[in-house]
């Protein structure tokens, strides 16, 4: 009883049972290889990694960029040793190592000092482009000119900007 509806209608919905007997006879399924140990590390390409934090510098009115990296092994990294995985052009110029503002530490930074007429230059460009700039796309602008900077650095956009 009480669903009033057809037995013909049981016999449109699969039977989970009939489903996983399938799965299991399916020959397609591909069956994970499980390397030894040793194998599974020399497998994995180890590099170095970082974690990137944006402050706001109320000095320079602008977002700051900091950069904590850590080796190979996730050891914490000298932050001298950040200026390797930066573009040369801006390393020891837009890069200061400098006490973090939330964290007991020093952390490599990209200095803020010419951050502001970067990205009035970015926007003067793009309008004058034609292109209409929100100015909820401004931290999505900022990145991707951190990313001149620091190009080791993959980033994930959702918006897309020509300039």
């Amino acid at each position: 009883g009480g669903g009033g509806g057809d037995d013909d209608d049981d016999d449109d919905i699969p039977d989970m049972e009939d489903f996983e007997a399938e799965e299991e006879e399916d020959e397609a399924t591909a069956q994970p290889a499980e390397p030894e140990a040793e194998e599974e590390e020399d497998a994995i390409l180890k590099t170095r990694t970082y974690d990137l934090s944006i402050t706001y510098d109320k000095y320079y009115q602008t977002p700051r960029f900091w950069l904590i990296g850590y080796n190979e092994d996730r050891q914490l990294l000298n932050p001298e040793r950040v200026y390797e995985d930066v573009s040369a052009d801006h390393a020891k110029k837009t890069i200061t190592i400098d006490p973090h503002p939330h964290l007991p530490m020093a952390a490599a930074s990209i200095h803020p000092c010419k951050h502001a007429r970067v990205m009035k230059k970015i926007v003067s460009v793009m309008q004058d482009g034609g292109k209409e700039v929100q100015v909820e796309h401004y931290m999505v602008l900022f990145l991707k000119f951190i990313a001149s900077i620091v190009p080791t650095v993959e980033y994930d956009y959702t918006v897309q900007f020509e300039a």
